[in-house]
């Protein structure tokens, strides 16, 4: 037990995993990770998130890379890459980075987008211990994402394949604000709203980086609900659910 919070409490400050920091939950059984992934559920189950002012809300911000678009085929999670949030806060000392062990090779143009290598990919972590690691970092918190249904539908998969469970997160879409508060413009790639919102555009495809400009464009969204007088999540919800856009 010991080890294992020196564990966290070296990961919390470094906010940059390694395939060494992985040696603790190597030791984890399967039925120990589920038993975690189990208390988060419940932790999910007792918390209404749509209630919550949104300046107040825990969030996390994460991307994927992965190595195609379809987990049921054969396509695996490469990278994962995370900031936390509170509210319209970027809480820049907590992040989460780490490669994945890929059973199956990517191809080049895939390591050509994404920056990552074979030999860098190989001596990484498998896939439970970082899900597992990932699942710690981000507790019960609200998750958001670019493109979201990309990385629900991998979350979703790898759960259930490590695991054995299912995955009850919920996830928010950036556009789901985007639409909302800049509707005339249409955007919907990562590069044309961070464009739009001067947010400055590097290390594209590498997950951290991505998730970092992806915060930065939640930010942006928050501000102009929170002055368009959308208060929490289901007030936005509900505007949406009326048709207005």
């Amino acid at each position: 037990m010991v080890m294992n919070s020196m564990v966290q409490l070296m990961k919390q400050l470094s906010g940059k995993l390694s395939p060494n920091i992985y040696t603790s939950l190597q030791q984890q059984s399967a039925a120990e990770r589920l038993s975690h992934l189990r208390q988060i559920q419940r932790e999910l189950k007792k918390e209404d998130v749509l209630d919550i002012d949104i300046a107040e809300l825990p969030f996390v911000i994460f991307d994927l890379e992965t190595s195609g678009f379809y987990p049921d085929k054969g396509d695996c999670i490469l990278s994962i890459g995370a900031v936390k949030m509170k509210g319209s806060e970027i809480l820049d000392e907590e992040t989460f980075y780490s490669t994945v062990k890929c059973e199956k090779p990517p191809s080049d143009e895939v390591l050509q987008l994404t920056g990552l290598t074979m030999e860098e990919l190989s001596i990484s972590p498998p896939l439970p211990d970082v899900l597992t690691s990932f699942y710690q970092f981000i507790g019960h918190s609200t998750l958001v994402a670019h493109h979201a249904s990309h990385e629900k539908s991998f979350m979703t998969h790898a759960t259930w394949q490590t695991l054995r469970a299912t995955f009850l997160h919920r996830i928010i879409d950036t556009s789901f604000l985007t639409k909302v508060v800049v509707p005339e413009k249409k955007l919907v790639t990562l590069d044309e709203c961070c464009r739009h919102f001067d947010i400055p555009v590097q290390s594209r495809h590498h997950a951290k980086e991505d998730a970092l400009m992806t915060a930065k464009l939640w930010r942006e969204n928050i501000y102009l609900a929170k002055e368009a007088g959308f208060h929490t999540l289901r007030d936005v919800y509900t505007f949406l659910a009326k048709g207005r856009i």
